[in-house]
């Protein structure tokens, strides 16, 4: 009795330290099957890359995960909430709970300040707060142009409002899909070094790239090819195992 009761809670311990559990998803448009019997476990405070080609499932993964869209085939779960039988609504509810996202093209709102940005993510969520916007600005270093405008700001800073928008709500997950695809060699170094303080201080962040220089940033990179997971590396050490560069391209969007 002592046993079976030990092993229930361990299992119940290791259920706690998952953010995600992904077990045998598949995505299909037609025939073309975009995943193909996906399983993954993402730990709380873990940094996964996830890398490919295009057209690999990259996004299609990240979509799910960021409850964008459903599997057609398969379970899904956040934070123990299963996530594959939600409808729309739901699903909206629990990426504005628990779900922050940056994304490559910014979509940020034009005729907004940086603040009025961010403290749109509030609206969605809870009351905006102008000093917690602010805070959330400062973080990024971009607390001094909070007024601007995006045409007013370079692509990274746009990308570094972009980032305090996704830490404004505290959620469980930080998911950014080619988050320096459109950064030059210094604003991406910035945005890399601000993930990393963010993985160090707990954060679970899931970073879609064709970058290998930001892939290897994360402790564990999975390589999509055709849907399917086709290999895992661990990246603890210096010496781990490099993403091969030819699996990577630059540019171009994924299915």
């Amino acid at each position: 009795m002592f046993l079976v009761e030990s092993e229930n809670a361990m299992a119940d311990n290791n259920d706690e330290q998952l953010i995600y559990r992904v077990e045998k998803v598949s995505r299909k448009y037609g025939e073309l099957a975009a995943l193909d019997n996906v399983s993954l476990d993402i730990t709380r405070g873990e940094w996964l890359s996830v890398v490919g080609p295009s057209g690999s499932g990259k996004s299609t993964l990240m979509n799910i995960l960021g409850c964008l869209d459903s599997p057609t085939e398969g379970l899904v779960y956040l934070e123990g909430e299963r996530l594959d039988k939600m409808g729309e609504l739901e699903l909206a509810a629990v990426r504005r709970r628990k779900i922050g996202l940056i994304f490559q093209q910014f979509h940020l709102v034009k005729h907004l300040s940086a603040v009025e940005n961010v403290m749109m993510a509030q609206y969605y969520h809870s009351l905006p707060d102008e000093a917690e916007a602010m805070e959330a600005l400062d973080r990024v270093g971009m607390s001094a142009r909070a007024t601007h405008l995006p045409h007013e700001r370079s692509g990274g800073e746009q990308q570094r409002v972009c980032v305090a928008r996704a830490l404004i709500n505290h959620p469980s997950v930080i998911l950014a899909d080619e988050p320096t695809g459109n950064l030059d060699e210094a604003n991406e170094n910035i945005v890399i070094d601000f993930f990393s303080q963010l993985h160090r201080e707990g954060t679970t962040l899931l970073v879609v790239t064709h970058d290998a220089n930001v892939a290897r940033q994360g402790q564990r990179q999975i390589i999509l090819e055709h849907g399917k997971i086709v290999r895992e590396v661990h990246n603890q050490s210096q010496t781990a195992e490099k993403c091969d560069p030819q699996m990577l391209e630059t540019g171009g969007n994924d299915a």
